[in-house]
């Protein structure tokens, strides 16, 4: 007891937010005094440490090491600091490091954020704490979408990038994503195919042991006091270069460089676009106008950015209801196409209608990524510059893993490359002559070049390319999709969701079907498994960078389940394919075949959902 009302004092001393310092200082003066509620609830704030990951980091908004506030923020940034400059001493030690700096030269770090609660002063603080170690620190003017974020540290050769923001998260939670670039990314990865993006293993982990380094060093005895007072708000720090309305321009030309108006010229469709009380609105509405689509209708209750989210109580495009505001203008406006982003823009979810049904159909992502793809396939990459080995002129297209194996069969029907990797736009980032990558949770990369993450915002451009073409020619997505399962088979995915009470918790389900593995899923004996954490993917090299906690059966159908442990959310995802070959190209053998795959899909799900509940 003891030490936890020690370390609580001391963490009370060291933050800088009033407002958390004063919840804390109550809790704690309350368990002194012998509330059990407020010992009890002190405990459950200390009791570990908010783990940096390859997603950074992500949590609720609070007092202590478990939740997103300004005192994390700030051991987070100088763990971060601190890890950048030993490697990039390193690298200028070596003198066979081509990249060597020549004479003085200040290292950048780029820093985004987006309009959540606290985004800005995280942001801030970050800035500061670099721009104090001499860092030349480009900081966003104003709230904004996460690919300009990465876009900018690729525009400045930045070595760290940084993003702050919760994604799709509550409302009540924030995050911190991390980017590496410049010469630190092509001293880590000489290939230099990460620079640009996120962070992989097993720098996380070193950027995390630095973390604790610092954290150690602020809670050693001999630590003194911080001298500075707590101040309700950070301060706009001053000595960094602000990324303006100059940044945003070149993101939009660079975009509207991705259209092709000679062979793609149709631009006539109505469009209802949600930017979800997040970031995207201005950026995709005027990207949409500016390419030629008049008429585009925003959803006004959702457009500007609202960190409470009122109209979305969990702001993921993805989640039921979420759309229902986009839908109804969509049935006023007689609209062609839905497009939702998420809160950072980072994602694109779509919906259009579907005249047999008579009702509006919210597209995966697993049926955006094969419409995109193939669109892509047909045109060829969107833009030069994609070949990362001049001797190599061979373009790439790619998945995750979780993401249906359909736009491999479409690639391979066509001659080109097609990689599937690990999941994390991370992995789709570093894949050689990439032009196109997906994954199944609404992900989309269509300009790999000046976007090595996923894009919501320039996604949208290129699929309302996509469905204004396919209008043209008489043509609907729904429709478009049977032609692609008449060439390459009926693939329907599906998940299945098991909620765990707190991250500590994920690994039990997987861990539990290692020690009983399923011999049959829904009747289909299982012919193939895969375990990450020790196997590679097919086709590559294992490798500790690349062991994840996943868990790959295949079937005798030819059907397939993933199990995974989310990265980001307490909760376990299960992710289902089933597959079905039309006897013909004929209308009536593809519906047939839809029927057969849908049968088999729900057959899985109600399977994994008794063999999951049963290791849950």
């Amino acid at each position: 007891m003891a030490e936890l009302l020690s370390t609580a004092k001391r963490w009370i001393d060291l933050d800088p937010d009033p407002s958390t310092r004063t919840e804390l200082t109550e809790l704690l003066g309350d368990a002194e005094g012998g509330d059990q509620v407020a010992y009890d609830t002190l405990e459950r704030l200390f009791a570990g440490r908010l783990a940096f990951g390859t997603a950074g980091l992500r949590a609720e908004l609070g007092p202590g090491p478990l939740r997103m506030n300004r005192l994390v923020v700030r051991q987070t940034a100088a763990g971060l600091l601190k890890y950048a400059t030993a490697k990039l001493d390193e690298a200028h030690g070596k003198i066979d490091n081509p990249h060597d700096v020549e004479g003085a030269k200040a290292h950048r770090i780029v820093i985004g954020y987006d309009a959540r609660y606290q985004s800005d002063e995280f942001a801030f603080e970050t800035a500061e704490i670099f721009r104090d170690a001499g860092w030349e620190v480009h900081l966003f003017d104003r709230p904004g979408p996460t690919p300009l974020l990465a876009r900018q540290v690729l525009v400045t050769d930045a070595e760290v990038g940084v993003m702050v923001t919760a994604s799709h998260n509550p409302p009540q939670d924030n995050g911190y994503k991390v980017y590496l670039g410049g010469e630190l990314s092509r001293y880590l990865e000489p290939d230099g195919l990460g620079v640009g993006a996120q962070i992989v293993s097993p720098v996380d982990q070193q950027i995390a042991a630095t973390i604790a380094e610092v954290v150690s060093a602020d809670f050693a005895a001999e630590s003194p006091t911080p001298e500075a007072l707590p101040s309700p708000e950070v301060p706009t720090p001053a000595g960094v270069q602000w990324i303006s309305q100059q940044a945003r321009d070149s993101y939009q030309r660079e975009a509207l460089e991705l259209l092709d108006p000679e062979n793609y010229p149709h631009r006539g469709i109505t469009v209802v676009y949600t930017a979800m009380h997040g970031v995207g609105g201005a950026a995709v509405t005027d990207l949409l106008y500016a390419g030629g689509f008049a008429d585009v209708f925003p959803v006004a209750e959702q457009f500007e950015p609202d960190p409470a989210f009122p109209t979305a109580d969990f702001p993921n495009p993805e989640e039921a209801g979420a759309l229902d505001l986009a839908l109804k203008a969509a049935a006023e406006h007689n609209a062609d196409l839905v497009l939702a982003n998420d809160p950072d823009a980072d994602r694109l979810s779509a919906a259009v209608y579907d005249d047999d049904a008579g009702s509006w159909r919210q597209l995966s992502g697993d049926e955006i990524g094969a419409l995109l793809g193939r669109h892509i396939l047909e045109r060829g990459p969107l833009r030069d510059g994609w070949q990362t080995s001049p001797s190599d002129t061979s373009p790439t297209i790619g998945n995750s893993v979780v993401s249906s194996r359909l736009l491999g069969k479409l690639a391979a029907g066509r001659g080109i490359i097609h990689e599937e990797t690990l999941t994390g736009f991370k992995w789709l980032a570093r894949v050689p002559n990439i032009i196109f990558g997906y994954e199944e949770a609404i992900g989309f990369d269509v300009d790999p070049v000046h976007v090595r993450d996923k894009d919501g915002v320039s996604a949208a451009l290129i699929f309302s390319e996509l469905i204004a073409d396919l209008k043209a020619k008489g043509k609907t997505a729904i429709s478009a999709l049977d032609e692609i399962a008449a060439e390459a088979g009926v693939h329907v995915t599906g998940q299945v969701t098991i909620r765990v009470d707190d991250l500590s918790q994920l690994g039990e389900v997987t861990a539990a079907l290692r020690q009983s593995p399923p011999a049959e899923i829904a009747g289909d004996p299982v012919v193939e498994a895969l375990d990450l954490k020790q196997d590679p993917l097919p086709g590559k090299e294992f490798t500790e960078a690349k062991s994840t906690d996943a868990l790959i059966y295949l079937t005798a159908g030819g059907h397939r389940v993933i199990v995974r442990p989310s990265g980001t959310e307490p909760k376990v995802k299960c992710y289902l394919e089933a597959v079905a070959q039309p006897a013909s190209e004929a209308p009536s053998a593809v519906a047939a075949a839809g029927q057969e795959a849908e049968t088999v899909l729900a057959a899985l799900r109600s399977s994994m959902e008794q063999i999951l509940g049963a290791h849950g």
